[in-house]
């Protein structure tokens, strides 16, 4: 995949965000050092991450729902924004991956506050209340099931709820999808602004973000 953003600055991004804690930069170690980088490259980068504690912290959120785990590293970022006595979804399919994460809250003084759920996420999310109780939600999942995702997920978000969406520029693909998962991306890209229930803003974040607002 092209890069979005310069090499150079997207390196002085992100010497220019509030950088991670030790346990986040020992989190990001172990993912690399355990796992190949084809799969180590899924964890979130920690100006993302600390985009995501600062719209959590923005949106006075009680209960998240996170699809797409990996090795916890998001979800550590969510989950120590959340108001007191907030909740964590976390939704993945991954033992493997996600032992690592358990760990992680477990250090990090969060699994108290986290629920996994391993299955495939979707029906996670069906399985939810249909009512529209869910403040934020982090999507980073498999691509072609996004639009399924959305469809499911909007009209459980409260009214002002957030529901964030990552890789949604793949790489540049999405200007002219070859592959079925860029074709997905960008199908429910085109879908969103056409979506009168939800207000939203493209971010060339990292792979592109999508935040999506529920409108009141």
């Amino acid at each position: 995949m092209a890069d979005i953003v310069d090499p150079a600055v997207s390196d002085y991004l992100l010497d220019h965000c509030t950088p991670a804690d030790d346990l986040l930069r020992e989190l990001a170690a172990e993912t690399y050092a355990k796992f190949p980088p084809g799969a180590a490259g899924m964890q979130v980068s920690h100006d993302e991450g600390a985009l995501l504690t600062m719209l959590v912290e923005l949106t006075g959120a009680d209960y998240a729902v996170e699809i797409g785990t990996f090795t916890g590293y998001s979800s550590i970022c969510i989950a120590r924004a959340l108001r007191p006595g907030g909740r964590l979804l976390a939704c993945d399919v991954s033992d493997e991956w996600t032992s690592v994460a358990r760990v992680y809250w477990a250090k990090a003084g969060l699994d108290d506050r986290i629920e996994l759920r391993l299955a495939p996420a979707i029906e996670t999310v069906r399985s939810l209340s249909a009512d529209p109780v869910i403040d934020f939600v982090f999507l980073d999942a498999d691509k072609t099931g996004y639009p399924a995702y959305y469809q499911e997920i909007v009209p459980r978000l409260r009214p002002g709820g957030l529901l964030v969406i990552d890789n949604v520029l793949r790489g540049g693909e999405v200007l002219d999808p070859h592959d079925e998962s860029s074709r997905a991306v960008a199908s429910l890209n085109d879908n969103i602004v056409t979506d009168d229930r939800v207000e939203s803003v493209m971010l060339p974040v990292r792979d592109g973000v999508t935040l999506v607002r529920r409108r009141s």
